[in-house]
């Protein structure tokens, strides 16, 4: 039995784990983050970080030096039969001085990751968390080096921020209820020779679906689309250079039935998955692991009922976002064909409709809601 008990373990070192071992660590609270993978992933899942995700950050040196890297979303076109029909900005409508920052979510990591390390933190790497007990005091923890031997510890809290297949959730025994889509979707980083504007998020209703583009840096786009030929669907003058990577998945949305159980508590992917429309999945977990935070610190300092606040103030925000990113997903696939004729008649109405603008731009802003760190 180990004689020594660790603060804090995060178990995931996505954007999630290692906002929350950054924040904790700001607070003097000495954490350990391991994660599975051998190495870091240079592919970028998510692309923009919210004014909300720049606001929770901004203390620990994180945002200025996205800042730096990224560039900001001036707007949102929508386009419709090959015109643009409707391009609205987002500075005024945001109610906040910040922009949506386009990034790659590799790049947050690595920039996470590098003051984390400054704080004295390391991501141990190729450490698998492989089982779990809950004791009273503790919970205890075996973990799996990348030579195969097995360390037994002890943790006072467990951070699960180790994804959708979350090894934490499943030793749990939480259910992760939802729903998917059925179609396949199909994204693409490539270089674009292209008309589009950018500066902004393009958001395009096919005949047979819909098309995302975002320009990642240069003359690098991100494209996700689930109709038949989405590259296709790009405007005229369009010339699809060097694909970077091209992936295919299918969009699910699924909330963890609790946030936490006694002394584990969970975040990002391991709690909540839906669709990237919204930009709102690295973005929530982050929100996640600042809440997280907060409740850790005070629950090491005594508080106890703290990590219960945790998820009774996490998952009716996780519902609330995953069920708003789904409606707005399902109208805006295009499909069936009678949802698809409602989308085109409803969308461009409500995107002329004020208060309705406001509300998508808020909630791909993430500003739908307040951050409450106290029941």
């Amino acid at each position: 039995m180990p004689s020594r008990t660790l603060p804090v373990m995060i178990a995931g070192a996505g954007p999630t784990g290692l906002a929350a071992a950054l924040l904790l660590a700001r607070r003097g609270v000495t954490v350990r983050i391991v994660d599975k993978a051998p190495a870091p992933s240079r592919t970028s899942k998510a692309l923009a970080v919210n004014p909300r995700t720049q606001e929770l950050l901004e203390d620990s040196g994180v945002t200025r030096r996205m800042l730096a890297e990224g560039w900001a979303v001036r707007g949102v076109t929508l386009h419709r039969d090959g015109h643009d029909e409707l391009a609205v900005p987002l500075s005024p409508l945001l109610d906040t001085d910040r922009s949506l920052l386009s990034l790659p979510q590799s790049r947050t990591e690595a920039l996470l990751a590098e003051v984390l390390q400054g704080q004295g933190v390391t991501v141990e790497r190729g450490v698998k968390l492989d089982s779990l007990t809950q004791a009273d005091d503790a919970v205890d923890l075996g973990l799996v080096h990348p030579d195969g031997s097995v360390e037994r510890t002890r943790a006072a809290i467990l951070f699960g921020a180790d994804g959708a297949h979350s090894t934490v959730r499943q030793a749990l025994g939480l259910a992760f209820p939802g729903d998917e889509l059925p179609e396949p979707w199909q994204l693409w980083d490539l270089r674009l020779a292209t008309p589009l504007d950018p500066d902004r998020v393009h958001l395009m209703l096919l005949p047979d679906g819909f098309l995302f583009a975002l320009r990642v840096q240069g003359d690098l786009w991100r494209v996700i689309g689930n109709g038949t030929a989405p590259l296709s669907a790009l405007p005229a003058g369009t010339v699809c250079g060097e694909v970077a990577w091209q992936s295919h998945f299918h969009i699910a949305h699924r909330v963890a039935e609790r946030a936490g159980v006694g002394r584990v508590l969970l975040g990002g992917d391991a709690a909540h998955i839906h669709s990237p429309l919204g930009a709102r999945g690295m973005n929530l977990g982050i929100e996640d692991a600042y809440v997280f935070a907060d409740c850790a610190a005070d629950a090491l300092a005594g508080q106890r009922s703290r990590l219960v606040n945790y998820a009774q103030l996490r998952h009716p925000v996780h519902r609330q976002v995953v069920r708003r990113i789904e409606a707005l997903t399902r109208l805006m696939r295009g499909q069936p064909a009678a949802l698809r004729e409602l989308r085109n008649a409803l969308v461009p109405r409500l995107m002329h409709f004020g208060p309705a603008r406001r509300q998508f731009l808020r909630v791909a802003g993430g500003l739908d809601h307040p951050v409450r760190t106290r029941c």
